[in-house]
């Protein structure tokens, strides 16, 4: 049998999660609950299909990799896609967390009385069709569906290829749950074609799709904004800083910059460039940075002060430090790599975060509070931290139960890209017969003013 041309085929998917758009938008909020419930039972009903599928997977990867010289990436890569009855266990647990949290369409936001009587307020809707492409595995997948579908929005989801077979059995399992609760039609698509060009063909179909979403890093980010017209609501790039005050408690500011650089190396809210004022900076640096080098295996990458600071200690593990570059600052590692700078005060790191931006997360450390304010109001950051790790800048940790990333544009949404941020508003009007009246007319300027005419 002929495969469809993917266009065509993407065409028809959408125009049909275009049509599920309207009738998601308003459908009950306990339908939409019910659903997320009942496809985290369907999803641990199906556990032992669901690793049977992944092991094909798994053989899939192995196959594709052998002959790999660096068995290390072929190990890598199989670790990476391998599911277990955990994972699977956990996104259930997503789905649920998900379904419990409460429905942000419908609600007002604000509301206030006008001279004549009339009452304006604004209401939280769904943005109708978002297109997920994820690169991330099946958990990331089946928790970017379920934010849409709680926030009332269609979803069509593009899931990463590496878990085709895994992601074929999960999706029928979802899909099946969608259609016993009643779910509209299309409400939520799968694209089920593993070509690349599936994805871009996404990208293309302003029609019927009206916001995208990657889930993924720089590089599909990159392919997004440059080769669609659709809106885009998440762009988690910039980087994440950290800024020790000469009025910081120190050991807070070792334990800090530790997890904000090593809890999670890879992730875009790891901490990418340290700031230290110059007052601390002999009591604080050096044994940090061994640290990082020796506990975390973080490769630090120094200014000419630092460098200078910790060449008079004759430590075994500064052999990992070496001096920064320009294009470090400003450079998001996603990985065990950190740049740092001394600076002589607050205004320099704030000037340097400036020059170097877009800022992803900044954090500081100091117990002086009005330091710490200034730092929030000036600094251009999608979120700040005082005193917390730059790792904190999460949907989950804020309680949002999940997140599709953390944005850092300055359009429709910033931060965790979460339940409300998946909505937009509307105005809404409540009147009692009011009826716009005539505005006084102006005279008309020239005789307002009286002009002096050139001689």
């Amino acid at each position: 049998m002929v495969e469809i041309p993917v266009k065509l085929y993407l065409d028809k998917l959408a125009k049909q999660a275009k049509q599920a758009a309207r009738p998601l938008a308003t459908l009950d909020g306990r339908v939409k609950t019910n659903a997320l419930h009942t496809m985290a039972d369907h999803l641990l009903a199906k556990v032992e299909e669901i690793l049977e599928a992944n092991r094909q997977d798994v053989e899939h990867a192995g196959n594709t990799l052998e002959g790999e010289a660096n068995r290390e990436r072929v190990k890598e890569a199989v670790d990476r896609i391998t599911l277990t009855a955990d994972d699977v266990q956990g996104i259930a647990e997503g789905l649920h967390v998900i379904a419990d949290l409460p429905d942000p369409v419908g609600e007002f936001t604000h509301m206030w009385t006008r001279p004549n009587g009339m009452q304006v307020s604004r209401m939280r809707v769904p943005i109708g069709v978002i297109a997920v492409i994820a690169d991330f595995g099946p958990k990331v997948a089946v928790e970017s569906l379920a934010l849409c579908l709680k926030s009332g929005n269609v979803c069509i989801l593009r899931a990463n290829p590496d878990w085709k077979q895994s992601n074929h059995v999960m999706f029928s399992a979802l899909r099946e749950a969608a259609q016993q609760t009643g779910l509209p039609s299309g409400a939520i698509t799968f694209v089920e074609r593993t070509e690349r060009e599936a994805a871009l063909e996404l990208l293309r179909i302003p029609k019927f799709v009206d916001a995208i979403i990657p889930r993924g890093g720089p590089g599909l980010r990159k392919v997004v904004t440059e080769q669609t017209r659709i809106p885009v609501l998440c762009h988690d790039g910039g980087v994440s800083y950290i800024y020790v005050d000469a009025d910081a408690d120190l050991p807070q500011a070792q334990n800090l910059v530790a997890n904000s650089k090593a809890q999670e190396s890879t992730a875009a809210n790891s901490a990418d460039t340290l700031l230290v004022h110059k007052g601390v900076a002999g009591a604080l640096l050096p044994g940090l940075i061994r640290r990082l080098l020796d506990d975390y295996k973080v490769e630090v990458r120094a200014c000419a002060k630092t460098m200078a600071l910790i060449g008079t200690y004759e430590l075994s593990s500064y052999k990992s430090t070496t001096p920064a570059k320009d294009q470090d600052w400003g450079h998001q590692f996603l990985s065990p790599t950190l740049a740092v700078k001394i600076t002589e005060d607050l205004e320099e790191a704030l000037d340097h975060m400036a020059q170097y931006g877009p800022c992803h997360t900044a954090a500081i450390v100091t117990r002086d509070y009005a330091t710490a304010m200034r730092f929030a109001q000036d600094v251009d950051a999608s979120a700040v931290a005082v005193n917390a790790s730059t790792r904190l800048h999460d949907g989950h940790e804020f309680g949002f139960g999940g997140q599709m990333g953390i944005s850092t544009g300055r359009i429709h949404a910033r931060g965790p890209l979460a339940l409300e941020e998946l909505t937009c508003q509307r105005y809404v009007i409540l009147g009692t017969g009011q009826l716009r009246q005539p505005h006084p007319i102006p005279a008309p300027y020239e005789d307002a003013i009286m002009l002096k005419q050139p001689s």
